[in-house]
Parts: structure tokens; sequence; C-alpha cells
């Protein structure tokens, strides 16, 4: 009897999640694909491994015997894989590796050219998804490492399953239309009656976000809610609205916006995911501090100290619109 790596690998996903829709979305497969190689696999055993109870695919006793060793069996094969990297001459590995905008932009591309000329045998693959969503990619095995954000307000939960190394830290800054704030920094008082354009409240960075207001006692005016940094800075531009972006980016801003300190310190740390029976890998770890080394060149390693604040007189806010989606005429200096 063969067995497939594959389809062990799906049976342990349908162990873990309960339902084959759910084990497919992590391994990014169709839920029809998953259910076919299934089939496949209780051919490959002879014996039933699933039964259908009402509408749900439920394990039998016997399937649920082979997911728990196909746990041990997969495990073994990292390790394998582990083993021969750390035998070899040099370092051959490829790796997965989950990404949102403002890494992938900012901190990447400096990253994997140096690696490519000092460790060629590794190849790192991205796969962009949201910071929410990357560390149980990780955890699951669908990644390799990934990327994860913790804001000094907002901590993400940590799984004891996952290893963490701090790659940098990143000061949040206001992104606002050209000439609209002329102050050297703002608090964000100063700028709750301006339209706010913000990720939404369910994601890291627009909870972060809505808990510094709180904080302060206010509550911001929000006519736009997108994913992005880059589609909300290109909003600035168009005078929609004013918004924060990160250290990195701010690698994304298009002209017709600036940006100001942020009075009240709101800062977020970059760090990167791996499984804990993998943080030994030889070749994840020189990716691990190639991404390190690129954040120390621009200035965010995790020990850079931030720029001391100035006090500022107070910004007034400006006259509310009667519209979420009025654009500002040329001759406002401030937002409507």
């Amino acid at each position: 009897m063969e067995l497939s790596l594959a389809r062990l690998r799906m049976l342990r996903e349908l162990h873990r999640r309960g339902t084959i829709t759910a084990a497919a979305t992590a391994l990014h497969y169709t839920a029809s694909a998953v259910s076919q190689q299934l089939a496949h696999l209780e051919r490959d055993v002879g014996t039933r491994l699933l039964e259908r109870r009402g509408r749900r695919v439920q394990l039998t006793d016997r399937g649920v015997l082979l997911a728990e060793h196909a746990e041990e069996i997969l495990a073994s094969v990292e390790r394998a894989t582990q083993a021969l990297e750390d035998a070899g001459e040099s370092v051959t590995a490829k790796l997965t590796a989950g990404v949102w905008a403002s890494v992938a932009s900012g901190l990447l591309p400096d990253a994997l050219t140096t690696l490519a000329r000092t460790q060629p045998g590794i190849l790192v693959r991205t796969r962009e998804l949201a910071p929410e969503s990357t560390a149980a990619a990780v955890r699951d095995g669908a990644l390799d490492l990934s990327f994860v954000l913790d804001y000094s307000n907002y901590p993400m939960a940590w799984d004891s399953g996952l290893e963490r190394a701090v790659i940098a830290v990143e000061r949040l800054y206001a992104a606002v239309p050209a000439g609209a704030v002329p102050a050297e920094s703002v608090r964000l008082t100063e700028l709750a009656e301006y339209p706010w354009i913000l990720a939404p409240a369910r994601s890291h960075f627009g909870h972060a976000v809505r808990l510094a207001f709180q904080s302060v006692g206010v509550e911001p005016r929000i006519d736009h809610e997108v994913e992005e940094q880059a589609t909300a800075m290109a909003m600035v531009a168009a005078g929609l609205g004013v918004t924060l972006v990160s250290d990195l980016g701010l690698a994304l801003r298009p002209p017709g916006v600036d940006v100001v300190v942020l009075g009240d310190i709101l800062t977020r740390t970059v760090s990167l995911a791996y499984r804990t029976n993998t943080a030994r890998r030889a070749a994840l770890l020189l990716v691990v501090d190639a991404i390190r080394a690129a954040a120390q060149e621009k200035g965010l390693g995790a020990d850079t100290a931030l720029p001391a604040l100035t006090d500022t007189e107070p910004v007034p806010p400006p006259p509310r619109s009667d519209t979420a989606t009025e654009t500002p005429r040329s001759d406002r200096k401030g937002l409507d």
C-alpha cells in the first residue's frame, strides 16, 4: 500500500477543520478536488475513511486513526527535508512566504535580490494574503513563513505552535491631501472632524486605528472603507479624506499626498512567523536574516529609535461636507 502525502495532508486538514470546504480553503484547492482525492485515498487503503451525516462529511474511526498518523508522517517528512538541507554543502530549498502589499514592495525586493546573490539555492515564492490570515496559513502548513503584525495598542493573539522573529518597527503617520495640514505634526483629536479613509474594523489595522481614536475620546468620521494603504492614499490624493500610513506604506504614496507626523505615537511591529518544528531550518533562517537586514537598511530595525515629537499648535478642523464623496475645489486648502 502506497500513501500519497498530498492526500494525507487533505485528510489531516479535514480532521482539523471539520468540513471539506474549510480543508479545501486552507489548502487552496476546490472542495470537489479534495473530495475526489479523499475518495482515491479510501481506495488506496481499502477501507472507508469518510461517512455522510446529513449534509456533512465526517471521518470514520479508521479515518480518525489515519489522520492522527498523518500528523506524524507529515512531521517526519518535514524533519527529513530539514536534515537533507542541513547536510548539504550549500543550502537548497523552496519556501513559500505570506505577504501583503507594503512588505512585498518595501522589504522583499532588496531582501530577495541579496538572497539570490548570496544563496542562489534558496527560492522564495510569495502569496498575498490579508494580514489577519497569514499566521493561520503558516500553522496549517500552507505557508512556510509569513509576515504578521502587532500594533502597539492592539497586539495579536499568538499561536504557541509558531515561532516569531521581529523584523521591523514602523511608525504610523497621517496622510492628508497636499496643503491640508500645514503643521509639522498633528494629533488624532485635531483630525477627528476630517473625513477618514480606513480599513474595515474587522482588520487588525482598522481595529487598531479605531482603538486609538477611542483612547482619546473621539469618534472618526469614516466616509470610505478600503483594504489597502495604496488605495487609501490614492483617495487621499483625490481629496476624499485623510488616512494613516506606515513607514513601508510610504513607498506607495502618490503625488498630492502630504505625510504628517502623528502626535499620538502609534507603532506596529512587523514579524515573521514560522512553525516551531521548522525554526532551525537553515534556509528559513537565512531568509529571515535577509529580510531583517533589508529592514535595518531602511532604518526600521526593531532597535531603531523613533524620532522625537515637537509640540505644535492645534490644527483647526475643516467644515463638514453634506456628502461623503464631494471632491474639494482646487482653491481649498482643507478637506470637505
